[in-house]
């Protein structure tokens, strides 16, 4: 199976895992939840929830335990993604060759919308930590902290980036804004498919580097 192939299952898989978290009922919100749906489901490469499950597997084989992760950094991005498009950031008009959430619904509809996929992401992760292993917790703790501070860089890196518009930046400070704004989410995908797969410390440390070297090649 050559690359594109292999790609485009591991995309399958990711997309069956998020149509599970669509919202369908009839409620006050239904907008909302298309809203939310609507990027969702855009499509895209879905390379951070591939990298978890990916990196997983170089362990260990029963990836459902991984998947509750891959969907939360998936929605984290398109959360990002979301928000990235407004008016008062980059007022971009398309995304995948569709209008963007903002265009197609309204501006506070995106906004609602991008909040409701953050606090989707915790509720995913909230569900597993319920069901998990008593043993499995200390891990999944780590987990939760690091993915927590790795969207904190992403704002930042997203906040650094639109204070600079229009000016000259430095070398320097480009590297700061791909390290935060894309590399924070591109590190903990990596990561935590390792810490949810035991992997040894050593091993966790290559894999963070090679984390680190592969936000360069993305950016």
């Amino acid at each position: 199976m050559d690359f594109k192939e292999e790609l485009k299952k591991y995309q399958q898989k990711i997309n069956q895992e998020l149509e599970k978290y669509i919202k369908k009922q009839d409620c006050p919100e239904a907008l909302l939840n298309q809203s939310m749906e609507y990027s969702l489901m855009a499509g895209g490469k879905r390379l951070r929830p591939i990298l978890t499950v990916v990196t997983y597997e170089l362990f260990k084989e029963d990836i459902k335990k991984c998947m509750p992760y891959s969907v939360a950094i998936e929605m984290i991005h398109n959360f990002s993604l979301i928000h990235d498009d407004l008016p008062a950031i980059d007022n971009d008009d398309f995304r995948h060759g569709k209008p963007t959430n903002h265009k197609q619904f309204n501006e506070a509809t995106a906004i609602l919308a991008g909040d409701g996929l953050l606090n989707q992401a915790y509720m995913v992760i909230g569900e597993d930590l319920i069901h998990s292993k008593q043993e499995e917790l200390p891990k999944k703790a780590k987990i939760v902290k690091e993915f927590s501070q790795a969207i904190d860089r992403m704002i930042a890196g997203e906040y650094i980036d639109t204070e600079a518009e229009g000016k000259k930046v430095t070398q320097k400070e480009l590297e700061y804004i791909h390290k935060n704004k894309t590399g924070a989410l591109l590190k903990i995908a990596v990561r935590m498919g390792a810490i949810l797969a035991d992997a040894s410390q050593e091993q966790l440390n290559k894999l963070t580097n090679y984390a680190e070297k592969d936000r360069k090649s993305v950016v």
